[in-house]
C-alpha cells in the first residue's frame, strides 16, 4: 500500500516538476504511518527496517527503538531522541446507535477536532470515520461560541447500530488515527502532513546516522525513537536508562510565529529560517554549555540558528536529563505550524539544515569536548 501511494506521489510530483528524493519519500512515509501513544509498532518497525543497514537496532521493553551507530569509541554516548507517537485516541465505547466514543491520547485540540476524518485501526482492517458535529443551523449562538466538549465527541463510521459497528471489527482499545495525507504544497519547500511532531525529529536522527556512514566520529551515536511522549514522556525514561547517554539532543518541533494570531513573543521561530534551540519549556532548561557548543557548531558550519521558548509544553529531555547523575540535554527543533492538530506545515530547508547541524555536532563531540560541556574539565 505504501509503495502504491509513493508511486502515485512520484507521478504527481513529476508532473508538477518536483524532484522526489530519498528525504522527501522518508518524510512522506514516516508521517503517514499510524502511531498514537501505546500503538507505535508500525513506526518502530519502519525505523528499524530502514536503519538496520547502518546501525545495530534493538528495542527496550516499552517499545522504543534504539539505533546504535558505533564510532571510534564507546564513550561518549550521544543520544538523539525523537518521539514516534502522535496525538490521536483510542476506542472507548460504542453507542447503541453505532457511534464510536473515544479517549483522546495526547493534547489533541478540541477546537479543531470536529468534522475531521479519523482511521480506526482494527484487527479486521482500517475503518474510516468522521467526528460528528451539530450543524450550525441548529446551534444556539452561545453554543457556537463554546469550545466543543470533549466528552460529547464521537466518530461516525457509517454504522446504524452497535452490532453493525462491531461487525466492522471495532472493539474498545483500538487506536484512532488522524487522517491527513502528506502533500507537497504549491511552493514545494512547504510540506503539509500529520505527525511532524515528532516524526520529523525521528527522520532527522535517521538521516544523521545515514550521513555518518564511512565518516569517523569520536563517540557512539544512539538514534532513539521513543514511545508515549504525548502522554507523559514514558519512553524517554526507559530508553534513557537503556542507552545511559553522556549527552542528549532531543529532536523536536517548535511553534513558529509567522502566522496570523500568533504574537512574535509567543512563537519566536520562523519557517525556512533554520533549525532552532528550544531554550526553555516546562520540562527542561537547555544546558548552557551544550547550548554554546551548538551555537559555535552552527556558526562554523554556516547554518542559521533560531531560539525558541515554550512555557506551556514539555519534551522527552525532561526525563532523560535526570538519568543517573544527570545528562546535559538540549532540544534542537524544526518549526512546525499548527501543532497538535490534524495537519501541520514544515519547511524542507529547516529539516535539511537540522540534519547537517546535528551531523556536524556528532563529528565534534569527543571526550574532551563532552567533559568540558559537563564541567569536568
Amino acid at each position: 500500500m505504501i509503495r502504491q501511494r509513493c508511486l502515485a506521489l512520484a507521478y504527481d510530483y513529476m508532473r508538477r516538476g518536483i524532484y522526489v528524493d530519498e528525504r522527501l519519500t522518508l518524510l512522506k512515509e514516516i508521517s503517514e504511518l499510524p502511531g498514537v501513544p501505546g500503538y507505535e509498532d508500525e513506526v518502530s518497525d519502519y525505523i528499524a527496517a530502514k536503519m538496520r543497514p547502518y546501525a545495530e537496532v534493538t528495542k527496550d521493553n516499552l517499545g522504543s527503538v534504539i539505533c546504535k551507530k558505533a564510532g571510534t569509541s564507546d564513550r561518549p554516548r550521544i543520544m538523539l531522541a525523537g518521539h514516534m507517537d502522535e496525538v490521536g485516541g483510542m476506542v472507548m465505547y460504542i453507542t447503541k446507535e453505532g457511534a464510536v466514543k473515544f479517549q483522546v491520547l495526547g493534547g489533541l485540540l478540541e477546537q479543531v477536532s470536529q468534522a475531521q476524518r479519523f482511521v480506526i485501526k482494527t484487527s479486521s482492517g482500517d475503518v474510516i470515520g468522521v467526528t460528528g458535529t451539530r450543524p450550525p443551523h441548529i446551534q444556539k449562538p452561545d453554543e457556537r461560541a463554546k469550545v466543543p466538549d470533549r466528552s460529547r465527541m464521537f466518530i461516525d463510521v457509517g454504522a446504524s447500530s452497535k452490532e453493525e459497528a462491531e461487525t466492522m471489527g471495532i472493539v474498545p482499545g483500538d487506536p484512532v488515527i488522524p487522517f491527513s495525507p502528506f502533500t507537497v504544497m504549491k511552493n514545494p519547500k512547504y510540506l503539509l502532513g500529520k505527525a511532524f511532531d515528532d516524526r520529523a525529529g525521528c527522520a532527522v536522527f535517521m538521516e544523521v546516522i545515514r550521513a555518518l556512514q564511512g565518516v569517523e566520529h569520536p563517540n557512539t551515536v544512539y538514534g532513539v525513537g521513543t514511545v508515549q511522549e504525548e502522554v507523559g514522556t514514558r519512553g524517554a525514561t526507559t530508553s534513557g536508562a537503556a542507552v545511559d547517554p553522556d549527552i542528549c539532543i532531543v529532536l523536536e518541533f517548535d511553534i513558529p510565529g509567522d502566522t496570523p494570531n500568533v504574537a512574535e513573543w509567543e512563537g519566536r521561530v520562523r519557517l525556512g529560517k533554520g533549525p532552532g534551540i528550544l531554550v526553555y519549556d516546562n520540562s527542561l532548561i537547555a544546558h548552557r554549555r551544550l547550548r554554546d557548543f551548538v551555537i559555535a557548531t552552527a556558526k562554523s558550519a554556516g547554518i542559521p540558528l533560531q531560539f525558541g521558548f515554550m512555557p506551556g509544553g514539555g519534551n522527552d529531555g525532561g526525563k532523560i536529563q535526570v538519568n543517573r547523575t544527570g545528562v546535559p540535554t538540549l532540544p534542537i527543533t524544526i518549526p512546525v505550524r499548527y501543532g497538535h492538530c490534524h495537519t501541520g506545515i514544515m519547511h524542507r530547508d529547516d529539516f535539511d539544515m537540522a540534519v547537517t547541524l546535528v551531523t556536524e555536532m556528532m563529528k565534534r563531540l569527543d571526550e574532551p569536548t563532552v567533559k568540558a560541556i559537563k564541567g569536568n574539565q
